[in-house]
């Protein structure tokens, strides 16, 4: 099977990486999206395991469109009484189009809907579809008039990991998170302190990363219902892999902290429901106050961008004070994720590298600063 795995702008290649780690051929990355090859094992495992992918997708037909009858035409000739069921609710949960022809998403939706009832109705040999069994989202793109059409296995967004109950006021996505620790050499025996640790993201997906915890073990899938599709015996391996990947007697520094009382109290409450609350240290502590005795440590945060500080000024002598602390703590690196422009003049240097990152619709920059490499262990 073809599966699609969307992904933010500017993270293709952590994902691709991530896939190839699974075991799995990567046949293209485009923008925002990495399609592999895989099987029904394939769409559990993946589901469970990418900390970076925002859904799986089965793709089901590709065709091109320059009119709503080819719209029709085309999704008609899918077989989509191999995929749904006589009971099957099935709806076009998302439409999107890029210089394309046809580019209303409702129209695509409702025309399309209409394709999949005139075959099925022919197909199964009835005039009304209850609709009343498992669900059954379908996701469409069009580009440049190329119709990519895909059964979505996900349901809710792969980020919603369901630890976070409680958030702060502007949270960074939990897999967005995940990417971003990816892209530094953080591992999990070295130092990492989020200042701006708001509802735990950071320190908690770090966490997860360092004792091997899926991030998708305690979650449901739409696709699970899919008997046909996917047999009951493949999630309930796969559940297990997840649950005997799981490390347990590791020791780890990761650390978060905020000048919020809340949003510690908060974090400490999500940590616990990600059953990692006995690896991360949440203190109550102003970005000023910020030192750590040890070296080659990693500052990885999401500081405020200005749009939740309304005066400019105060924004920069936020980033002033980032920056002091830095330079203060000897050979350690620093990357942050930030929409704020002034960033590094604030900051005191010029990023050794700095990546554009969508954050949702908002376009943002991941500053790479790197420290240097601890001096290697001698090994007896």
């Amino acid at each position: 099977m073809e599966l699609i795995a969307p992904c933010h702008f500017g993270l293709e290649a952590v994902l691709k990486r991530e896939i190839d780690d699974l075991g799995y051929d990567v046949c293209e990355v485009s923008d925002g999206r990495v399609t592999f090859i895989g099987d029904a094992e394939a769409i559990a495992r993946v589901n469970i395991w990418s900390r970076t992918a925002e859904r799986i997708l089965l793709k089901v037909g590709e065709f091109d469109a320059y009119t709503f009858e080819d719209l029709y035409q085309g999704t008609k000739r899918i077989g989509w009484e191999e995929y749904i069921p006589k009971d099957g609710r099935f709806w076009v949960a998302k439409a999107a189009s890029v210089k394309s022809k046809l580019f209303s998403p409702s129209d695509i939706q409702s025309i399309m809907k209409k394709a999949m009832v005139d075959r099925m109705r022919e197909t199964y040999k009835i005039e009304r579809f209850e609709e009343s069994g498992d669900n059954y989202p379908i996701r469409v793109f069009i580009h440049k008039d190329r119709v990519t059409v895909a059964l979505d296995t996900t349901g809710d967004s792969l980020h919603k990991r369901g630890y976070r109950k409680l958030t702060a006021k502007a949270p960074i996505a939990e897999n967005l998170a995940s990417a971003l620790i990816m892209l530094t050499p953080w591992r999990a025996d070295r130092v990492l302190v989020d200042p701006f640790c708001g509802s735990g993201t950071f320190p908690i997906e770090a966490a997860m990363m360092a004792l091997n915890i899926a991030p998708g073990m305690n979650r449901g899938f739409t696709a699970r219902r899919w008997e046909h599709i996917v047999p009951g015996s493949i999630w309930k391996d796969a559940y297990e892999e997840a649950k005997d990947e799981m490390l347990s007697d590791i020791e780890t520094d990761i650390q978060g902290f905020d000048v919020d009382d809340e949003m510690v109290r908060i974090s400490r409450e999500n940590a616990r429901l990600a059953g990692v609350d006995k690896f991360i240290h949440f203190q109550r502590r102003d970005v000023a106050d910020l030192s750590h005795p040890k070296k080659y440590g990693f500052i990885i945060t999401n500081p405020p961008y200005g749009e939740r500080l309304s005066d400019k000024d105060e924004v920069g002598a936020l980033y002033d004070v980032i920056g002091e602390r830095y330079r203060a703590l000897d050979s350690w690196s620093m990357y942050l994720i930030t929409a704020y422009e002034d960033a590094e003049k604030h900051l005191g240097r010029k990023a050794d590298k700095n990546r554009k990152i969508y954050n949702g619709m908002m376009q943002t920059r991941f500053y790479s600063y790197m420290g240097p490499k601890p001096p290697k262990r001698n090994v007896r």
